[in-house]
């Protein structure tokens, strides 16, 4: 589990970079100010859950199947949150309306939101030995 969790960290990670740089770079031709704005939002909260990852893939205060609980909480959150995030900044650029999966941001926030909750609700109550 510790490994997916990691390796899962590392490849938001690398996204997060790789998005990060198109948007800053390849985007400003494409599309307009707020969209970019949009698409950094959605860059910059993957990159932190993408740390949070990586945290909870090293941490060994938890057992595996809360790490698994919060590790689903996170990654569904971070594709419904950043990736609809993404569509929307570039729907100017389809024939496809993605504000028709708008409302998915905001369950991807909430599963995220869970995600950190949880965690810190197992920190606050682990027991050291």
């Amino acid at each position: 589990m510790n490994r997916t969790i990691l390796l899962t960290g590392i490849l938001f990670g690398l996204l997060a970079i790789v998005l990060g740089a198109f948007g800053a770079h390849g985007l400003e031709k494409l599309v307009d100010s707020e969209s970019i704005e949009m698409f950094e939002t959605g860059v910059r909260y993957q990159m932190y859950h993408a740390l949070f990852l990586l945290f909870l893939g090293i941490w060994q205060g938890l057992d595996k199947k809360h790490k698994k609980v919060i590790y689903t909480m996170v990654l569904m959150g971070v594709v419904l949150f950043s990736f609809s995030i993404y569509a929307l900044a570039l729907n100017s650029l389809t024939s496809f309306d993605f504000k028709v999966i708008g409302f998915l941001t905001p369950i991807g926030g909430v599963f995220l939101i869970l995600g950190w909750f949880l965690l810190g609700y197992r920190i606050l109550i682990h027991k050291r030995a």
